[in-house]
């Protein structure tokens, strides 16, 4: 049976082109996912390297044939200049150990509110960073779903996506996106896991067997100060947040700590959804979010035979809320699932192709929250 340790294990003997140590060693081989007889890894390289990708392939290929991993898929990316500190002091100990950012000085403090984050360059105005809470009155209306397809139509279109999922109680974006791996400790700060071309974290990677979060208030907020805090997040566009349902102290938390975050509101056509959505609405024009707009979820099922359209959960909803909030209805998606296999090396449950009608749709979405952040 393949799995991540055996792949590891495998790739020992590969060494970096231009550092000239083990890729494993170094802790270069990111986003493994081992399936029955095959697997896919992300190969982060030196600048250097980028043009030695096909001979290095030649070497991955042959090493994983040697544990049953038939045609396996390799993404490759330029190391960041933390990553490239990282690597130079594994390789000199001593000499190169200084240049690590951050090594040797405690991350940011997080008692209190907004605690730690008055000097995260993050989070300033300055950063250039767009944040996006995406938002719904209530659950089951798709708000994650449409978070992760636009994450990932927003790095299609080659921006630098992040995405917390702020969701504690309720996580689901690992599940969602295909995420096995855990993140990486480097130094006093973690490196967030990349799928899809986009940066994510999530309460998911630091709790055990899909054990319960059973915690108050303050304990949400501390954690959601931690993902700003204690994250290296690297040069960001667009930072989207998967907040939990409601108006609850996430999303208040969210509403103080980031006054410049806009916002998109998920709700379903039926009335009663939209309805409540409303209130999320509501919350941020009062603390003076803007709106970008409304995305209807579930909007029709369209028959895979014949191509009509049923209107399981009535029409309308999501345009009416769009006029009660003075916002623009930006996107209307069918109800329906992926036909994502669990045999291909980027499977996900819920992330939609590029090729597919409604990954195209969410292309579209992508467009126009790019038109009306200005970047």
């Amino acid at each position: 049976m393949i799995t991540r340790e055996s792949i590891l294990e495998a790739l020992k003997a590969v060494r970096e082109p231009t550092l000239r140590r083990g890729l494993a060693e170094l802790g270069l081989i990111r986003d493994v996912v081992a399936r029955e007889g095959s697997a896919s890894l992300t190969v982060v390289l030196h600048p250097d390297s980028m043009n030695r990708t096909e001979d290095l392939q030649r070497e991955l290929v042959s090493a994983l044939e040697g544990i049953g991993a038939a045609a396996p898929h390799f993404r490759y990316r330029v190391m960041t200049e933390h990553e490239k500190a990282d690597a130079l002091s594994k390789l000199h100990p001593e000499g190169e150990r200084a240049s690590v950012p951050n090594e040797g000085k405690p991350a940011a403090p997080v008692k209190g509110h907004g605690a730690g984050l008055e000097k995260n360059a993050l989070l300033s105005p300055e950063s250039g960073v767009e944040f996006i809470a995406i938002a719904s009155g209530k659950g089951g209306v798709g708000k994650s779903t449409v978070t992760v397809n636009l994450a990932a139509a927003l790095a299609r279109k080659g921006k630098r996506v992040g995405l917390i999922d702020a969701d504690i109680y309720g996580f689901s974006v690992p599940d969602m996106m295909g995420i096995e791996e855990r993140p990486e400790q480097v130094g006093d700060k973690i490196l967030p896991v990349c799928r899809f071309g986009v940066k994510v974290i999530s309460m998911g990677f630091f709790v055990e067997d899909n054990s319960p979060i059973v915690w108050r208030g303050p304990m949400l907020g501390k954690m959601l100060r931690n993902f700003f805090a204690e994250i290296e997040w690297g040069e960001l566009d667009y930072l989207l947040l998967d907040l939990p349902p409601g108006t609850g102290d996430v999303a208040l938390d969210v509403h103080q700590m980031i006054p410049q975050s806009k916002e998109i509101i998920v709700t379903t056509p039926h009335a009663t959804a939209a309805f409540v959505a409303a209130r999320a609405g509501a919350m941020a024009i009062k603390t003076n979010h803007d709106i970008i707009g409304v995305v209807e979820n579930m909007s029709y099922y369209e028959c895979g035979n014949c191509g009509n359209r049923e209107y399981i959960f009535g029409r309308g909803g999501g345009g009416r809320l769009a006029e009660t909030l003075h916002t623009d209805l930006l996107a209307q998606f069918p109800l329906g699932a992926p036909d994502n296999h669990p045999s291909e090396p980027d499977f996900s449950p819920s992330i939609y192709k590029a090729s597919t009608a409604t990954g195209q749709a969410y292309d579209e979405l992508a467009e126009a929250v790019i038109a009306r952040c200005g970047k």
